[in-house]
Parts: C-alpha cells; structure tokens; sequence
C-alpha cells in the first residue's frame, strides 16, 4: 500500500472518472468507497469518496463539489514502451472533450491533466535536437524524437 496517495477533487463526477480510468488501465480496480448514508450535503447513496488502484498508483477521489477545479498544475505521467502504446492512450484520454496541449500534455473529459511520453524520454530529451523536436510535439512520436537524438 502507498503512503502516499493523490487526492483529487472532482466537483461530482468523481465516480463517473474512476470508472472511466478503469476502463483505461485494465490492471485497476476499485479499492475503498464511503458513500453518503444520511442526509447531507448529497443524496443518500451518493459516492462521497473513492479509493482506486491505476497500475500500482493508488489514488483517492473526491466528490467535493464546485470551488476547487483540477488545474494542469498536477498531472499522472504515462511511461510508454511503444508508439501504439502512446496513440491508444491518447485517443483514449482526449475522446469526448479532452484536449491536447503540448509536448505530450493534454487534458481529459474530467479536467485532468496527463502527459502521455515514451519510456525513456529523459535519455531522448537529453539531447538538443530532441528537446526541440518534442517542443514543436502536442502528442510524442517515438520515431521523430529518436531520429533527432540520433543526429
């Protein structure tokens, strides 16, 4: 078990991105939830907090309401071995109202923000050339970094 966990909060779709996520990372699973179970600030049954597993990561979720939006200040890296790898997620995380960014950023339906690089992108921005071509990049492409740090 992690000590330490992100804890993000959702305004009330927390359920709705756990759910999502889960279909992303077939290795997730749902690990601990409290639901409201008397009337209060949501229905009774209402999902109030929610702990999930992501590819070993735990994270917990928060139904907190309005007042407190996800910001790209904080985004979960995706280490990837392949290109197909990094185009399935990306696909997946800017469907239905996600947006890219840059350099391997982007935002998904929920508001959070992910970058989506390759495995060993420190060895491959190491070089110059590299970093300049990720900077002209929204989505990474493998063949086009290692080229340029091959030059």
């Amino acid at each position: 078990m992690n000590k330490i966990i992100p804890f993000l909060w959702f305004d009330d779709n927390a359920e709705a991105a756990a759910d999502f996520y889960l279909t992303l990372f077939p290795n997730g699973r749902k690990l601990r939830e409290l639901r409201c179970n008397e009337a209060g600030p949501l229905p009774v049954g209402a999902l109030l907090v929610l702990d999930l597993e992501l590819n070993g990561q735990e994270v917990t979720f928060l139904n907190g309401g309005p007042g407190h939006p996800l910001t790209d200040a904080f985004s979960f890296t995706v280490r990837c071995d392949t290109q197909a790898e990094i185009d399935a997620y990306w696909t997946q995380l800017t469907a239905d109202g996600g947006s890219e960014i840059a350099c391997g950023w982007l935002k998904d339906k929920f508001g959070l923000s992910w970058q989506i690089v390759p495995a060993n992108i420190y060895s491959l921005l190491a070089h110059p050339a590299a970093m300049r071509a990720m900077m002209a990049m929204k989505k990474m492409d493998i063949a086009t970094l290692e080229q340029a740090a091959a030059s």
